[in-house]
């Protein structure tokens, strides 16, 4: 960086346990980057506020407009995002800086009795899982009928702990989490069940973080981009691709994970699958490509395009619940 000076560094984020957590990670490694100090500067969003459902309340960018107007403003120097939660569309006043290793995208059952969703599905009673998202829903519910067994998703809003509650609390028999946010808050032991991607596919950008600072500052920019890690961009720029493409917001019923094929120690293509749905699970559109590792964001973006074309092509836009505004 040209900037020799010693004054910390503002890291704007979220206030929430997981926010804190995954920020105070990406601040020690800015700080052993740099040298230089990193203060945490914690902004209040309209997500974490608002009790509403995310459908109800617009879902994009509902986590992340206000961290972007801290930045704007000068406030803070930089802010760390989920990367699910960022709309995608990128502001031209902000440079998507870094793309960390992305931790584990799956889905995660935390259930009573440790039981699994085979076994939750099987019980005499209907099973009440819990979970705000759409996405999941649809794909869960789908996953039960192929069992030809059934269940019924809850609605809940809420940070980890309050989630688990429902399941101890005996109100849910099980809720489901992404696995990311339970390893950065050190809670993976209480997971009963890791989902595979072939049953529930994650959110496009599930498990990856994203580092955004003003495209004016380019020291910055160019400090924080050694944080980058290639293949996780070329892996969720792929997703949020197909995202875009098929206009759906965050909060709608789509699911997307771009897996790196390896032949040995060598990766060699890239497989990106995708997955639209009824919240009832009654239809689900769900396709896949296959092809070379993009070498730059426009083949990536050209990846998620072609898919995505595919899915509308098979009715994936009458199944989405809501269009981008």
């Amino acid at each position: 960086m040209n900037d020799t000076s010693t004054r910390p560094l503002r890291l704007g984020t979220r206030r929430s346990k997981l926010a804190m957590a995954q920020s105070g990670q990406v601040a020690e490694a800015v700080r052993q980057l740099t040298g230089r100090p990193v203060e945490l500067v914690e902004i209040t969003t309209y997500g974490d506020v608002s009790r509403e459902s995310l459908a109800q309340i617009g879902g994009t960018g509902v986590f992340v407009s206000a961290l972007r107007d801290a930045l704007l403003a000068g406030e803070i120097d930089f802010a760390v995002h989920s990367l699910k939660d960022l709309p995608t569309a990128q502001p031209d006043e902000l440079a998507l800086a870094a793309i960390p290793p992305r931790e584990d995208p799956r889905d995660v059952l935390i259930a009573r009795d440790g039981l699994t969703f085979q076994e939750l599905a099987a019980q005499p009673t209907v099973a009440r899982i819990g979970t705000g998202s759409p996405r999941r829903m649809a794909q869960l519910n789908a996953w039960a009928r192929d069992l030809g067994l059934e269940i019924e998703t809850v609605p809940i809003r809420g940070n980890i702990d309050t989630r688990i509650g429902f399941v101890t609390s005996g109100e849910l028999d099980a809720v489901v989490l992404a696995a990311a946010g339970l390893a950065r808050i050190g809670r993976s032991d209480e997971v009963t069940q890791f989902l595979e991607t072939d049953a529930v596919l994650p959110a496009p950008g599930q498990g990856a973080l994203a580092i955004e600072c003003a495209t004016t500052n380019a020291p910055l920019a160019a400090t924080l981009a050694e944080l980058d890690d290639p293949y996780t961009r070329a892996a969720v720029t792929a997703e949020r691709s197909l995202l875009a493409a098929l206009e759906a917001g965050c909060s709608a019923p789509v699911g997307a994970l771009a897996d790196l094929l390896a032949d040995g120690q060598i990766v060699t293509e890239m497989r990106l699958r995708g997955v639209v749905g009824t919240t009832d699970g009654k239809t689900l559109v769900q396709l896949s490509t296959t092809g070379p590792v993009p070498s730059s964001s426009e083949e990536a973006v050209a990846m998620g395009r072609e898919l995505a074309a595919a899915m509308l092509d098979k009715g994936a836009a009458g199944l989405m619940g809501e269009r981008a505004l």
